[in-house]
């Protein structure tokens, strides 16, 4: 079975951040190794979320354990998500290298980094200290196989506006990384932009009046898993959009104030007759 590194926050109440990915990623029988970088009651934006950052030196303790059972050299894909302190991120930038460098069986798969460059959001504006905006660009980004960004924080990185599809593959091949870049605006559609130097993607759906939280952290493991399975861009980028919305609209329908993902298990498996798939480049 498939087994994803994910490092990122723990969230007891709410379904975001790296427990959220876990339980996503069990639909598609992947193992996930959750290394926390806050133990959260409830996400932020209920309130005041209770808890707190996880040390930097307990981070480093669990990578080390995980390292010395042998399991980075089983590590199929690694997943990175909010973190609390610029030596957080520092500590995963050194366990992705670690990954890397770990020896493997001829023939077996490299491992696949997604890295999240959670920092902030239209509205918001950033939301993490400066200095862990600076170290997520500075040592998560260069790392990263694929970049899974909304809008505000793909301006951040590259400078350019990034909120229509055509502004968005522009500034997503500024980066020189393959990049799904979330929260892209046309009319009354809201869609997701996969791009890399030889292709470019639009999947679009109606726009929701309110979505629970976690659907940027949904929309990367759900990417991943599609990684893992082997899918190729475009048809990772439609099941992985389609997984999100049918769970925003699932949402909606049920009253749910988080995202139901036990509930969509099987549900995240398949595209959406909802969403629109359109070619850019």
């Amino acid at each position: 079975m498939p087994l994803t590194l994910i490092i990122s926050s723990h969230v007891a109440a709410s379904r975001v951040g790296g427990s959220a990915q876990a339980q996503a990623l069990a639909a598609f029988k992947a193992d996930a190794m959750v290394v926390p970088t806050v133990l959260y009651g409830r996400h932020p934006g209920w309130g005041p979320p209770g808890g707190a950052a996880v040390p930097v030196e307990a981070i480093d303790g669990m990578l080390d354990g995980i390292e010395a059972n042998g399991l980075f050299a089983q590590t199929d894909l690694v997943l990175t998500g909010y973190f609390a302190s610029a030596p957080q991120i520092r500590a995963a930038a050194r366990a992705i290298d670690a990954v890397r460098a770990a020896p493997r069986d001829i023939g077996a798969r490299k491992p696949f980094v997604i890295v999240d460059p959670t920092m902030g959001d239209l509205g918001k504006g950033l939301y993490v200290p400066g200095d862990v905006a600076e170290a997520i660009t500075a040592d998560l980004v260069p790392r990263a196989d694929l970049v899974c960004c909304n809008a505000w924080e793909l301006e951040r990185l590259t400078g350019a506006p990034s909120r229509t599809p055509t502004e968005a593959l522009a500034a997503a091949r500024m980066l020189g990384k393959p990049v799904v870049v979330s929260s892209v605006q046309r009319e009354h559609e809201i869609g997701v932009v996969y791009a890399d130097r030889r292709e470019a993607w639009l999947a679009a759906h109606q726009r929701a009046e309110k979505a629970p939280n976690g659907t940027g952290d949904l929309l990367s493991a759900l990417y991943g898993a599609a990684v893992l399975d082997g899918l190729a861009p475009s048809y990772a980028l439609a099941r992985a959009v389609g997984g999100v919305a049918e769970t925003i609209s699932a949402a909606h329908m049920w009253k749910a104030s988080e995202l139901p993902l036990v509930a969509m298990a099987q549900r995240l498996k398949a595209t959406s007759p909802h969403v629109r798939m359109e070619r850019l480049a």
